[in-house]
């Protein structure tokens, strides 16, 4: 396994739609495991292959202890009853929004060894996987959200650091992505 660099917004991959996956290989499995380990580094509950500049149709996630692999995800059912929550991405640090997403939905795929799977996540599980899935289309949570934050750490008068966030828009974080092109994570 190995720790792949996480592109950030800015990079033309995390807007484009990936390529399915036609046959799973060896590539496809060492694809996952990096997936994986990438993810866990940088503190992550999910990751989409182009989020590590490979423009497949694939995703990796982990919820309270389980980990999940998906090749070729496709929602094929979404609740009619719609939750806020806030979520950040990886791919775009420092920032989060609050996203209106399906409680429930289904996802059918195939798992790293070429076995379909159908999975009816509900809760955060359904967030992870239809942010993640929200990748493969070139979608950003900020494409998602009017509701955006930038996240920022602050020392307090007695030394202790502080959290808070910030409001801002869609078009005043691609320009401080832009200005700045923010370092990719490890």
């Amino acid at each position: 396994m190995a720790v792949r660099k996480i592109v950030t917004i800015g990079n033309p991959i995390l807007r484009q739609k990936a390529s399915p996956v036609g046959k799973i290989t060896k590539a496809e499995k060492q694809i996952i495991d990096d997936m994986f380990e990438t993810m866990g580094v940088n503190e992550g509950v999910g990751l989409a292959a182009p989020q590590i500049g490979i423009p497949k149709r694939i995703i990796v996630a982990q919820w309270e202890g389980e980990k999940y692999a998906i090749v070729n995800p496709k929602i094929e059912w979404r609740s009619d009853e719609m939750v806020i929550g806030t979520e950040g991405c990886l791919s775009i640090p420092g920032v989060q929004a609050n996203v209106n997403r399906h409680l429930k939905i289904r996802v059918r795929g195939v798992d790293g060894e070429g076995k379909t799977v159908i999975l009816e996540p509900e809760g955060w599980l359904a967030r992870i996987f239809q942010h993640e899935i929200d990748h493969l289309d070139g979608i950003l949570i900020i494409d998602r959200s009017d509701e955006l934050f930038w996240i920022v750490t602050e020392e307090d008068e007695s030394g202790r650091e502080r959290t808070r966030l910030v409001p801002t828009t869609k078009s005043a974080i691609i320009a401080a992505f832009q200005k700045h092109k923010a370092p990719a994570r490890r």
